[in-house]
């Protein structure tokens, strides 16, 4: 057996990043930005007001001044003229502020009667104007890679990027295995379970960038095996579920060999998820074979899978985030292998802190449900008390 971090080691080294594609902007959302978006010109590209008011010149702006009104400006319609001394223009919010004009005073500071405006006795110290380039110069550069967010979409618009390049979302073909398995809404025989942790994965995977396919429940037997692996080809990444342990009926390894697996490893030193297989089909498409019980499967898709789905979609930080908390309660010495036990992690702006779930059994969906972060105990770690500094890894929702 390897450990967790060789695991994850060797399943990167299976992926490369896809290739780019570019996507009008309204497309963009979620997409993993592929090459850096240049500005071609500042926003705002004028010194524009920041108010409704007046525009003026500094030297005329005191209290109990007396201007001539000789023109407006509105956003969109700026005044193509010079205010003089002595002069203001009327002004909106975003509008550009007009030539010779270096401050805005806020209406609620003028008294207007007919084509002339008298200041108020107290005036804002504010100049109310935002400069050209006040959010970004024209040279502005968004930088690659990054999954891009509401507000990235904003800026990218601000920055007149119409289109964009971003990586293909990984194709990723999940095939769960095993006769004892019904889909959900079927009619189970006495001796059947619902397939459940592919419906985890698949979330899992479009969460992150990527693109899930189901394919249908693959029987233990080879034929069944092979029609789906078959279906499977194609995708940039293959998943089963289960059949990865030694027994009898355990034939996905063995038929996969058949469409050309090299395997990387199979097994890892850790609770739940021993029986982990990766490797590579002979056209170069990876795989992952994953354990069968739901928990199992499900923690080893936040510690290998996603991170073979971020480094497809050629993002930087592939592996997850790892957290240091304190236990509220203590708890027992680890075995030799690392396990990742389910816990409750709370945090407030002093503290953080996780307690670990008294039940760890890695069939039990219940607790994971609970569940907001893995509690990390290394091999051979001994008991620690409430209070003792551990690392968590969070599960995001």
């Amino acid at each position: 057996m390897i450990s967790v971090a060789e695991a994850q080691s060797r399943c990167l080294a299976l992926v490369r990043p896809l290739h780019p594609e570019t996507v009008p902007l309204t497309d963009a959302a979620g997409r993993v930005l592929a090459a850096p978006v240049k500005a071609g010109r500042a926003q705002p590209p004028f010194a524009a007001s920041a108010m409704d008011g007046y525009a003026v010149r500094a030297e005329d702006c005191h209290p109990g001044a007396v201007l001539a009104v000789v023109g407006e400006a509105a956003a969109g319609h700026g005044w193509a003229g010079q205010v003089n001394p002595g002069e203001a223009v009327r002004i909106f919010t975003g509008a550009p502020v007009p030539a010779g004009a270096d401050r805005v005073v806020i209406q609620e500071d003028v008294t207007r009667s007919g084509p002339r405006i008298t200041l108020g006795d107290t005036l804002e110290n504010s100049t109310n104007i935002r400069p050209e380039g006040a959010d970004f110069a024209s040279d502005f550069t968004l930088s690659a890679p990054r999954m891009l967010t509401p507000s990235d979409l904003a800026l990218l618009a601000a920055m007149n990027a119409g289109h964009v390049q971003v990586t293909r979302k990984p194709e990723v073909a999940i095939i769960a295995t095993g006769d004892e398995l019904v889909m959900p809404g079927e009619r189970p025989n006495p001796d059947q379970i619902i397939a459940s942790n592919l419906f985890a994965l698949k979330a899992m995977i479009e969460a992150a960038g990527g693109r899930a396919r189901l394919l249908p429940v693959a029987r233990d037997n080879e034929a069944s095996l092979m029609t789906v692996y078959d279906m499977a080809m194609g995708a940039d990444l293959i998943v089963t579920i289960g059949g990865a342990s030694v027994g009898d009926h355990d034939l996905v390894a063995q038929v996969a060999a058949r469409f050309g697996l090299q395997q990387s490893f199979y097994k890892i030193a850790m609770r739940p998820g021993k029986p982990l297989i990766a490797g590579a089909f002979a056209d170069g498409t990876a795989y992952l074979g994953l354990p069968g019980n739901p928990v199992s499967a499900i923690v080893c898709g936040h510690l290998f899978l996603l991170p073979m789905l971020r480094a497809m979609l050629g993002l930087t930080d592939h592996l997850p985030t790892v957290l240091r908390a304190r236990l509220a309660a203590p708890v027992a010495g680890n075995g030799p292998r690392a396990h990742y036990m389910r816990a409750h992690l709370a945090e407030d702006e002093t503290d953080r802190r996780v307690t670990a779930f008294d039940r760890q059994d890695s069939a039990l969906l219940t607790v994971l449900v609970r569940a907001n972060g893995l509690l990390i105990r290394p091999p051979h770690d001994g008991p620690r008390a409430a209070g003792d500094m551990v690392e968590v890894l969070p599960l995001l929702p």
